[in-house]
């Protein structure tokens, strides 16, 4: 029980929380894009069986650390075009990431194409559209958001349980706001295309990362910050105008 009286476990625990939610927005903005495009009845359980399935797939990766560790060793190489001598070493970790944002680029593509082809394209989508097809598309993403969100907390603490109970306090918080972000998003068009245009940027990100381009986080955070900023603004013009 000496845990209870060390300031460094919690002081690691609030921090690794905060980080795990912020890391988890992108996650459920996803989610509730992929929800919102099943009938009203099956929106909400598909937003928390999504959240339900990345607090599985995040609890299993963090007892799986020694695979985990192991993704960071190379598979192959490949050399650089341009430099003859120079090579680029692929690791397992390399080729999620690349797989993951190249999949968030072209889903989040597709949306924005659909959202531009209007109500008529949005039908004949919404009639195409299964609840288990929403799910598989979720899950994959959950994959690739998992990972980012297990490497970080790897790499801030040391402890396990820490770990693991940052992760579930995260997910629980994500399960309450999950419906009001959901329906948030589907209510106001412009704001659903700024999250897809946020969902391009992180997709960009995991590709970057994934050829070994780092983007520090906090570039790509401020960006969406500022954004979200001013299209808070927006509505509140155009709420008051239409009072």
């Amino acid at each position: 029980m000496d845990w209870l009286s060390n300031p460094d476990i919690w002081i690691g625990l609030l921090t690794l929380t905060m980080l795990e939610i912020v890391l988890g927005i992108d996650n459920i903005i996803f989610i509730s894009i992929l929800a919102g495009k099943l009938p009203v009845e099956q929106q909400g359980k598909a937003r928390n069986m999504g959240l339900a399935l990345a607090l599985i797939t995040r609890l299993l990766l963090l007892l799986s650390l020694s695979w985990i560790v192991s993704l960071t060793t190379p598979l192959f190489e490949l050399p650089v075009p341009f430099l003859a001598e120079a090579v680029r070493q692929v690791s397992g970790r390399d080729l999620v990431l690349l797989g993951g944002g190249l999949f968030l680029i072209a889903k989040s593509t597709r949306e924005i194409h659909e959202k531009l082809e209007g109500a008529e394209g949005e039908q004949k989508d919404l009639k195409a559209v299964s609840f288990s097809s929403v799910i598989v598309q979720i899950l994959l993403l959950d994959i690739v958001f998992s990972l980012d969100s297990v490497i970080t907390a790897v790499g801030m603490v040391d402890q396990i349980g820490v770990m693991i109970a940052a992760v579930m306090i995260s997910i629980v918080i994500m399960l309450m706001s999950a419906r009001a972000i959901g329906e948030f998003v589907n209510a106001h068009p412009t704001v659903k295309m700024l999250a897809l245009s946020f969902l391009l940027l992180i997709g960009m990100s995991l590709v970057a990362e994934g050829l070994d381009q780092h983007i520090p986080k906090g570039y790509i955070y401020f960006a969406m910050g500022f954004s979200a900023l001013v299209e808070f603004f927006n509505l509140k013009m155009r709420k008051r105008s239409n009072a």
